[in-house]
């Protein structure tokens, strides 16, 4: 089998990488020729582990090809995979102009039956959008047929998810369709990989439910974590004793600066407009939207109230990213904490094991250090906002050296605070009781 898929971002290039290595023959598309000479020789043009080694292994095994010239690819491929943006709208909606771009090159170039997969996160109503527009296009009455197949990719373990994932969702009116696409992912199967098979309504807000639940557990915690602090509650041993419940769960109970990424911010955005185009208001996800934003705000307080007046503090930051083991920095907390820091007047210092290239396209007037000890020397205090692995065994003895005074601010609680009231540090954390 013969697949081709359109756009070479992070779905679409872990995508091919992954079918390459299942052993299917794969195109990769993409209008950005820069990003399509950089694969050409191997080399991916954003940080995900192990996709820079799975990528040159395909192509040089030959199972794996990089184009610009969308035509010859669709027409050779059985199965078109459509994995480009989905932008948010001024509205909040989803922006569908890459989608309709794709439609109507697959439509002009449709040969043969062939199924057309949406990777992409989409709203309801797309796959007929999608189909509409190939009907409209195509030069003669050739048969297609039009499959949602949400993506569930963590970045920072994207390889992992696709060859292991919780689930495979597949929305399909055709059962053609979905024959084809079990056998593309047969291998799956072997694993005994839960596969469900729906309509294309129901998979295409799956992927939204999703993300707008895990969203809600992350802002429920934080919130839980700014009462601990008022109670004098400990929010780890909280969300342990809730995640113990397998009605709950453990995961996504980690109390921070908030969530951000490519994903729960626009997508929760999404799920809202669908909810306000049909005459719904969806309460709970305003909520979570709300609470997010809010939780920025108080971070940039809490580093406020362990510093006093924050005009002329020299601030190390530690961790851009939105998560760890990933370059990406769209909806960073960072960028509003950082940002808020500046105008309060503070000098800043920051370091990342990836986003710094990411991270000189969107700030102005701060340092970028070498590592995590040249962004301490000479400040007045520590900020950890991203949980790397490097962050989490520093030797506090030399920080302690470099700093003007011996203060961290834990966004993540990587460390616990007693330990680091024996190291000599003043120590705050989210949703315990800080060292101070």
């Amino acid at each position: 089998m013969h697949i081709c898929v359109v756009g070479v971002g992070y779905v679409g290039l872990v995508t091919g990488a992954c079918f390459a290595e299942f052993g299917v023959n794969v195109t990769c598309v993409d209008k950005d020729e820069g990003k399509i000479e950089l694969l050409q020789k191997g080399e991916v043009p954003f940080y995900e582990p192990g996709l820079t080694e799975l990528v040159f292994k395909n192509v040089q095994e030959g199972r794996l090809s990089f184009t610009t010239e969308a035509g010859s690819a669709i027409r050779q491929a059985l199965v078109v995979f459509i994995a480009v943006g989905t932008p948010s709208a001024p509205d909040g909606s989803a922006d569908l102009k890459y989608i309709r771009e794709v439609a109507r090159t697959i439509g002009q170039n449709l040969d043969g039956y062939k199924v057309i997969v949406t990777k992409s996160t989409v709203p309801v109503g797309t796959s007929q959008i999608i189909s509409q527009i190939i009907e409209e296009e195509r030069k003669s009455h050739v048969a297609f047929d039009v499959v949602s197949n949400p993506e569930f990719l963590r970045e920072g373990s994207a390889i992992e998810d696709f060859m292991r994932p919780n689930r495979v969702v597949l929305g399909a009116e055709s059962d053609q369709a979905v024959a084809i696409l079990k056998d593309l992912y047969s291998p799956l199967y072997l694993i005994e990989t839960p596969f469900v098979i729906t309509d294309v309504p129901t998979s295409e807000m799956i992927k939204y439910a999703s993300n707008a639940f895990l969203a809600t557990k992350v802002s429920f915690i934080n919130e839980m974590a700014n009462i601990c602090e008022q109670v004098g509650a400990d929010v780890h041993q909280v969300a342990k004793g809730m995640g113990l419940d397998r009605r709950i769960g453990p995961k996504f109970l980690h109390p921070g600066p908030g969530f951000g990424g490519s994903c729960f911010p626009k997508d929760i955005t999404a799920i809202e407009k669908i909810g306000r185009d049909h005459g719904y208001s969806f309460e709970i996800v305003k909520a979570v939207r709300r609470v997010n934003k809010r939780q920025r705000k108080l971070m940039v307080e809490k580093i406020g109230n362990t510093f006093g007046e924050l005009q002329g503090k020299v601030l190390a930051i530690l961790g851009l990213t939105f998560k760890p083991n990933t370059d990406d920095m769209r909806e960073a907390p960072s960028i509003a904490i950082i940002r808020g820091l500046q105008r309060q007047g503070s000098r800043i210092r920051v370091f990342d094991p990836a986003g710094m290239k990411e991270a000189r396209k969107i700030f102005r007037s701060v340092y970028f250090a070498k590592d995590a000890y040249d962004a301490a020397l000479g400040a007045h205090g520590l900020v950890i906002v991203t949980e790397w692995n490097q962050f989490r065994n520093l030797n506090w003895q030399r920080m302690a050296e470099l700093l003007q005074e011996p203060v961290v601010v834990d966004l993540r609680n990587i460390y616990e605070p007693e330990k680091m009231r024996r190291l000599g540090f003043r120590y705050v954390c989210v949703g315990r009781q800080s060292h101070v």
